[in-house]
């Protein structure tokens, strides 16, 4: 859940919310939602303010029991203005690196992802359909909302990717495949879903495994280097999906520098091999929002007086009333 979404009525930052480096959104997110974010604060108001104290905010000041403990810079829409500017004038340098790293583990990572992948064996028949793969990403809902009526029609494999698989609960529609290290998906979801496939460091080791056994539920494992969304990708493509759509995917370069990635080589890998069938919806509702315009109003109402018309005619008190008023008319008007 995003601080948005939780309703948080301030944040305090022990460190810069723009570090400069790249245009980040979340502080012009919570300034344009008028949720305050006061920042740099320092580190050591982490060892004064424990969970659960009530704090109170004054002016950029941060006081417990009355005790200023302490300070920082309130972030308005001018301050964050400025320093996304300069954010932007330092994308270039950044991206730099960012593409040196990609392709070093690119090198590195091209013979286990695009190579043939041991897959474990799936209850769930993906040959000849459409796969869609969620990610709990930026507008992960407002896309969902756009193609439900694509899901509705062509029922697709539903994939979860960790919180993915809350996302599709959400929407009233229960994953087939819950797929990810399982750090950030609900158990709800986990107990719902149809199959589980745990993502495994390459040495073997699976963190995730751990909660699902906790659990009761069975799962499989896949040991593949990459992110979770490029494992669910792959996986929906080598077992035959005809179309991938993916839903909230990270696939640009401030997409992973705000998840702490310094490169994304799986990434790139796995478009490449899974690019002719990939569809990625990410940003779909900002190319249609459905409006309704006068004439649908004028056509609703038009349409729904047709009945009503017709019954009119059928009902002997207002033939009658008809008549009347064709006589008075014809009294007007002298003829």
């Amino acid at each position: 859940m995003s601080l948005i979404e939780a309703r948080v009525k301030a944040v305090v930052n022990a460190e810069r919310s723009i570090s400069g480096r790249y245009p980040n959104l979340g502080p012009a997110l919570l300034y344009r939602e008028g949720i305050p974010l006061i920042d740099n604060v320092g580190t050591k108001i982490l060892e004064t303010v424990k969970d659960g104290d009530t704090v109170e905010l004054r002016d950029g000041r941060i006081y417990l029991r009355g005790v200023l403990v302490g300070k920082g810079s309130v972030m308005n829409g001018k301050t964050i203005k400025r320093e996304m500017a300069l954010a932007k004038r330092n994308l270039e340098a950044e991206l730099d690196g960012f593409i040196d790293n990609t392709l070093e583990y690119a090198k590195k990572e091209k013979d286990l992802i695009l190579g043939k992948l041991e897959l474990p064996k799936l209850r769930t028949d993906i040959s000849g359909r459409h796969a869609l793969v969620v990610v709990r990403g930026k507008d992960y809902r407002n896309d969902l909302s756009i193609i439900k009526s694509y899901i509705e029609e062509v029922k697709p494999v539903l994939i979860g990717v960790d919180g993915g698989g809350d996302a599709l609960l959400e929407f009233g529609l229960v994953p087939d495949i819950i797929i990810g290290d399982m750090d950030s998906v609900s158990d709800r979801a986990l107990r719902k879903c149809r199959e589980i496939v745990v993502h495994a460091y390459m040495d073997g080791r699976a963190p995730g495994l751990e909660r699902i056994n906790r659990l009761g539920l069975n799962a499989e494992v896949l040991c593949c280097p990459g992110t979770s969304e490029d494992i669910a990708m792959l996986l929906a493509y080598e077992n035959g999906a005809e179309l991938i759509v993916a839903v909230g995917a990270h696939s640009s370069i401030i997409d992973f520098l705000e998840k702490g990635r310094k490169g994304m080589g799986s990434t790139f890998l796995t478009r490449l091999k899974v690019g002719d069938r990939l569809v990625d919806a990410k940003g779909v509702n900002k190319l249609y929002r459905e409006k309704v315009k006068p004439k649908h109003i004028v056509g609703l109402v038009l349409a729904a007086m047709i009945p009503v018309v017709i019954a009119g005619a059928m009902s002997p008190p207002l033939q009658q009333l008809y008549r009347l008023l064709s006589i008075r008319l014809r009294l007007v008007l002298g003829y």
